[in-house]
């Protein structure tokens, strides 16, 4: 037997690695099978070259648990280890096995998927042991040998009979506040979050299957069963395979495999596969999102060759993609030293950029295709392309080849098919395109139809970015401008070179507004005197645009200066001078009747606008029903 003292460079690694090198102590799973899993692929590579003259036959990594001898098993059939590569690899922390062995073999074992790299995994069972073993056998002629350690820097290392199979058994003797890793449930839930999709069969117990029944079968027979390995995991999921090799189908069996508590399907996929200038494979899903800016984030998976690393992917995957669902996996994505926290640099920015870009290509076939089908989606991913025009602007300069803009009638429309629709009539007697717009088409349907009525085009744009998404679209596209159908009345929306008559002089209008604001006495609006068609309503409520819009984007985060104070309700009053209203209120003698026809006409307007509530609409309903019964 040896003994001896593992090279470290402090007197005692080990209460280090268990304080501070990795977040959760649960972390140790998926290091030790990490290295079982390198260690089989190693041997995969080694047989495939004709370097390791063995049978590779169908390995796996067999994990179990004696709780009775508060015991844990990890057990490989891979490489194994020589004693002298035992005082090698173990004694020498940070010295990494992975590390050496891609060094030697870079240019062969470029897509052997070897994961470590980092030389500090294994330790990570003194996290949750008190003692460790190593027994393990060469696939060399070589004996096995017995390594323990206690979690002090001493260690003892000797040739054991133990072992007459190549390969590498782990033994965790678990210490008293880690108990929790002896339950099966709890193995389970861990296998489950980070090896699900370990490339190499990860056995953990057995299960009883029924057998199929011969096609002749008495009516009254019954399966028979049998005990099988119970394997956790899926070798090949559906991002290790290439495009043509899937059907929707498998995707869509993908899917619920990542998110077994979604019962719906995916609207569509987008399959990332790229080697250079990085190495990165994935597969995200577009749900069904409608207008939910606030969905539960964090639901793409990150893997590092299969090992599932985190699911807080922000930095690698754009802001605008986080609400979509998937996997990304990529051995290129630096990590620190336990592999649990992104270091952000150039590759990360570049492997944005490139699931930035796929995004967009995948829109502009995807439109192209099946236009009819796309318009049908829209409703339910807008709101990631719209997120996507904001912030990304690669993507936005992509996204006129398949960001639609919809219409109050359900049409939908490219930008340069808006444009060319809209040019002749909303164009203003400055050039500027007038863009219309409603939000809401029931609680704004009388202004729509104003528009409507002149031939105007009405968008529907109710997503709860949209007063940013106008922002960037009026800051990047030369002469146009968006204006929602109820910021003010029509005719001024669209200023056109007409004349305009008027009913009234000036000092006759002088006296009708002073007579309403003293009528109205409410600072929220701003009486503003229009000469309309008698035809029109004699009150309209109109919001100013730039406050309106500034108060809505500081509702979903932005508004520049303004964001840091409230928004006060301020309403213009549009009151038409040509209407048989105005008129009346100028000849009506009475104050208090006066008065009276006023807050009665501010009364409909309000309720046009969705603005009468509480008492106001109370004692409304209660008037109106007086004047009913005289």
């Amino acid at each position: 037997m040896t003994k001896g003292n593992i090279n470290v460079s402090v007197e005692n690694i080990f209460p280090l690695i268990k304080k501070f090198l990795y977040s959760d102590h649960e972390i140790f799973l998926r290091e030790l099978i990490s290295n079982a899993t390198d260690a089989t692929l190693k041997l995969k590579h080694l047989t495939n070259i004709g370097e390791a003259n063995v049978d590779y036959g169908t390995p796996q990594i067999e994990v179990k648990i004696d709780k009775e001898g508060k015991k844990f098993h990890i057990i490989d059939q891979g490489i194994g280890m020589t004693g002298e590569e035992v005082e090698k690899y173990i004694n020498q922390v940070a010295f990494s096995g992975a590390e050496e062995f891609l060094e030697k073999y870079k240019d062969s074992a470029k897509d052997a998927g070897i994961i470590g790299h980092f030389g500090l995994g294994f330790y990570s069972a003194f996290m949750v042991a008190e003692k460790v073993e190593i027994i393990t056998k060469s696939y060399k002629d070589e004996p096995a040998v017995r390594w323990i350690c206690d979690g002090s820097p001493e260690y003892s290392i000797e040739e054991t009979t133990d072992k007459s199979d190549r390969g590498t058994e782990i033994i965790l003797h678990i210490a008293e506040d880690s108990t929790e890793f002896l339950e099966e449930s709890r193995i389970r839930e861990l296998l489950m979050k980070y090896n699900r999709f370990m490339p190499v069969p990860i056995k953990f117990g057995t299960k009883t299957e029924t057998l199929p029944l011969p096609e002749d079968a008495a009516e009254d027979a019954k399966a028979e069963t049998q005990e099988v390995d119970n394997i956790i995991n899926n070798p090949t999921p559906a991002w290790t395979k290439a495009p043509s090799q899937l059907k929707d189908e498998d995707y869509n069996n993908f899917y619920r495999e990542l998110y077994p508590m979604q019962f719906e399907d995916p609207l569509f996929h987008i399959h990332l596969n790229v080697d250079y200038p990085f190495n990165l494979t994935g597969i995200l899903f577009f749900p069904k999102l409608g207008n939910n800016l606030n969905i539960e984030k964090d639901k793409i998976q990150l893997y590092q060759n299969q090992v599932f690393v985190t699911d807080e992917v922000k930095g690698i995957v754009p802001d605008f993609l986080m609400l979509l669902r998937g996997v990304i996996d990529s051995p290129d994505i630096p990590l620190n030293v336990s592999r649990s926290y992104l270091q952000a640099d150039g590759a990360v920015k570049k492997i944005s950029s490139y699931i930035t870009k796929k995004v967009g290509d995948k829109m502009a076939s995807l439109i192209n295709e099946n236009r009819e089908d796309f318009e049908k989606k829209w409703n339910d991913i807008k709101i990631v392309i719209e997120y996507g025009m904001i912030s990304e602007d690669k993507f936005y300069d992509k996204s006129d080849k398949f960001a639609l803009y919809p219409n109050v009638d359900g049409k939908y429309f490219l930008w340069s098919e808006l444009e060319e629709k809209i040019k002749a009539n909303q164009t203003d007697k400055d050039g500027n395109l007038v863009i219309l717009y409603a939000s809401n088409e029931h609680d704004q349907h009388s202004y729509v139809q104003a528009a409507k009525d002149k031939g105007y085009e009405v968008l529907l744009l109710d997503s709860p970015i949209v007063p940013h998404l106008i922002q960037k679209l009026e800051g990047s596209k030369e002469k146009i401008q968006f204006a929602r159908v109820d910021a003010d009345h029509i005719n001024n929306l669209i200023k056109k070179d007409e004349p305009v008559i008027s009913k009234l002089n000036e000092e006759e209008k002088e006296t009708l507004k002073k007579t309403v604001e003293e009528g109205i006495s409410d600072s929220k609006f701003t009486v503003q005197l229009e000469d309309l068609d008698s035809s029109d309503a004699p009150f309209i409520i109109t919001q100013p645009e730039f406050m309106r819009r500034m108060k809505d984007m500081q509702a979903t985060g932005g508004g520049g200066m303004f964001a840091m104070g409230g928004f006060p309700e301020m309403y213009n009053l549009v009151v038409n001078t040509n209407s048989e209203l105005a008129g009346k209120i100028l000849t009506t003698e009475n104050a208090e009747e006066k008065t009276s026809q006023i807050k009665h006409a501010l009364d409909l307007a309000k309720l046009s606008q969705n603005l009468l509530k509480g008492k106001e609409l109370t004692d409304f309903i209660q008037r109106s029903y007086q004047d009913l019964a005289k």
